[in-house]
């Protein structure tokens, strides 16, 4: 008789399976990508290295699903900050990029693996596809800019992934020196941000 899962079983399987993950993630974020081997995950989780494999065929499958848990997590939080249509575009684009700085400063190590640590190209699909994500929130906030009469008429996608690859780039020293403070860093990246898709007709609000 062919074995036949039961839901105890199920239920079980897919509890190793979140410690495993929840793992990963603890790893990640202490020490980046190259903490997370499968040696180490196994251990944080406590269960054994085949059982890993049992769950996720490679490294590049089980920190690809951590990517994407952390990834969504972040762009959540920036969508919420940029989601009120009832604000201004510059005010929307303002709060994304506090809301942006300020968690990826809260914890530089998994930042920087999220945005800028070399990765197995499967987890560096998944960067690309997450910057999309990101893109796509500062295009609305844009678009809908323009069609108020906020800004004046742009390639919102082209300018918004211009946006979201700045900020990026411009982290990827402060997460490893952290040798300036917060605010200030908060601060000068909204006023290049708004200063990208500052009229010289229309006036936008000054960050906090």
């Amino acid at each position: 008789m062919p074995y036949r899962p039961t839901d105890r079983t199920r239920a079980r399987a897919a509890g190793v399976r979140a410690r495993i993950l929840e793992a990963a993630h603890d790893l990640l974020a202490e020490g980046g990508y190259m903490a997370a081997t499968v040696q180490a995950v196994a251990g944080r989780a406590g269960v054994a290295t085949g059982t890993v494999y049992r769950h996720f065929p490679g490294k590049e499958d089980l920190l690809g699903e951590v990517f994407r848990r952390a990834s969504q997590r972040e762009v959540d939080a920036v969508a919420a900050a940029a989601g009120d249509r009832q604000r201004s575009a510059g005010e929307r684009i303002a709060a994304a990029v506090e809301t942006f700085v300020r968690r990826a400063l809260a914890e530089p190590v998994r930042a920087y693996a999220l945005l800028a640590e070399p990765v197995d190209p499967a987890v560096e699909i998944e960067r690309l596809i997450f910057r999309r994500a990101y893109a796509g929130l500062f295009a609305g906030a844009l678009a809908d800019g323009v069609a108020r009469g906020e800004l004046e008429p742009m390639d919102v996608d082209l300018v918004a992934a211009a946006l979201v690859g700045a900020l990026g780039e411009a982290l990827v020293g402060p997460l490893a020196a952290r040798d300036r403070g917060d605010d200030a860093l908060v601060a000068h990246l909204q006023s290049f941000c708004l200063s990208a898709i500052r009229s010289p007709h229309v006036r936008h609000p000054q960050p906090a």
